[in-house]
């Protein structure tokens, strides 16, 4: 998503920057940003690590992107090769810019996007569909929706086991996730921690 605002600028349409799509079929493409209090992608080293974390992960996958803001993670998925990517986005602008994109772009993937303006934890418990093979969660800083956001998808059944939950929250948040996620990765990159999951069979928790 994005966070830790640069100061307002002007632009058409509320455009305030660039995101660069950094790999995949999309690889070098620019899309707008909207300019908006907070929004900033997750940046280029983090995306860079996270996908090759996940390389052989995304083909054919369903991915769910939480807190998408900008659109980074999940519109880097669809570039990667994922087959559908849900983007949950609260603020209306961000999410009509957003829609702007995935039009503009899913004919040029082999998967598909959407994009549906609403509160994410609102979404989560009201969300009925099949589990998702990955999901992105990238909330605010000290906003406390990472804890909420990761029990409500165990609580929902919106992933599965071999799920794979990706978590970036600042770097002193309480680790709070459901008790069959197991940490894979886990790195540093100034105030901000990242780190992915596979969720595991209730069976298998020893």
């Amino acid at each position: 998503m994005g966070r830790t605002s640069n100061k307002q600028k002007s632009g058409s349409r509320g455009a305030a920057g660039q995101l660069r799509i950094i790999g995949g079929r999309l690889r070098g493409r620019k899309l707008a940003v909207a300019d908006l209090p907070g929004l900033r992608p997750t940046t280029d080293r983090v995306r860079e690590t996270l996908f090759n974390w996940l390389q052989f992960e995304l083909p054919q996958r369903r991915c769910l992107d939480l807190f998408a803001g900008t659109g980074a993670l999940g519109l880097e998925a669809l570039s990667r090769g994922a087959s559908e990517v849900t983007l949950i986005e609260r603020n209306a602008t961000a999410a009509a810019l957003l829609t702007e994109h995935t039009r503009a772009l899913n004919d040029q993937c082999h998967g598909s996007a959407t994009v549906a303006q609403a509160d994410a934890l609102q979404w989560l418990t009201q969300a009925q569909m099949p589990p998702f093979d990955i999901v992105f969660v990238d909330p605010p800083f000290h906003s406390d929706l990472a804890a909420p956001a990761c029990a409500l998808l165990q609580q929902q059944q919106l992933i599965h086991s071999g799920s794979l939950i990706y978590l970036e929250t600042e770097k002193e948040w309480p680790l709070k996730v459901p008790a069959n996620w197991r940490l894979e990765r886990e790195k540093l990159a100034g105030q901000v921690c990242y780190r992915l999951f596979t969720v595991a069979a209730e069976e298998d928790l020893t």
